[in-house]
């Protein structure tokens, strides 16, 4: 069944091209996340991510949470970097497997460990494919992934196929938080062509002219972080080239 959040995304999909701002509680302080998210809001962001490859979690992610919510009307959902990264001050968590992970725990076990949260928090699961493409960064790194090639799309449109069979709604590839690169447009392309659910693209997209490039390939969701870290101003621009 469709929750109200997926239901969100979906509807305005049908309209257009999204955009996720993905606040990392390791790199932001309260007050820069509230700030982080009434910019987004105002550049015309869709969500607000809330994660990191570290664990976070507790008291200080529910109040990270509560304090965006109060300073935005967008949806806040969890993008989990542990087992435990659950709060029931959140819309929605993206309840992922990672795909290309080496390690069983990542594509299962932690999905096993953390359900009972999930329900007991009541919070809505989205169920996402992750795939983790070259250079991967510290979350290829802290997911034991065997990172796909840059210049093999065939292997991500394959795992992208798979994570659609397996009933995940959403895809996501990850070029890894400050990636020095976008995915490839031509890996978006390929992915697209093969599989009927929305992707979603993040890491390294630091220019409109980069973002442009992946929504013409076929993106439907662009996530940045580091962006409203360095440079909010750049975020506007990012979103419009999204969106036009």
């Amino acid at each position: 069944m469709t929750g109200k959040i997926e239901k969100y995304l979906l509807d305005k999909l049908q309209k257009e091209k999204l955009h996720f701002s993905l606040v990392d509680p390791d790199s932001f302080s309260i007050d820069e996340a509230k700030s982080a998210a009434t910019i987004s809001e105002e550049a015309g962001s869709d969500a607000i991510l809330i994660g990191g490859s570290t664990h976070t979690l507790g008291n200080y992610l529910d109040i990270l949470i509560e304090s965006i919510k109060a300073s935005t009307k967008l949806p806040v959902i969890i993008f989990p970097g542990g087992v435990a990264q659950v709060s029931p001050k959140a819309d929605a968590i993206l309840f992922m497997s990672y795909m290309n992970s080496r390690n069983p725990y990542f594509i299962t076990k932690s999905q096993a460990l953390g359900s009972f949260l999930v329900k007991k928090t009541g919070i809505e699961p989205i169920p996402t494919g992750y795939l983790v493409v070259e250079p991967g960064e510290t979350v290829g790194w802290m997911g034991e992934a065997d990172l796909i090639p840059r210049k093999k799309p065939q292997i991500a449109a394959a795992y992208s196929l798979a994570a659609q069979y397996l009933g995940m709604r959403f895809v996501y590839l990850e070029a890894g938080s400050g990636a020095p690169e976008t995915v490839t447009p031509e890996m978006v392309g390929l992915v697209k062509k093969v599989i009927d659910i929305p992707l979603i693209v993040g890491g390294g997209i630091r220019s409109p002219e980069s973002a442009k490039k992946l929504a013409m390939a076929g993106a439907d969701i662009f996530v940045t972080g580091t962006i409203i870290e360095k440079e909010k101003e750049k975020l506007f621009d990012i979103i419009k080239a999204i969106k036009s």
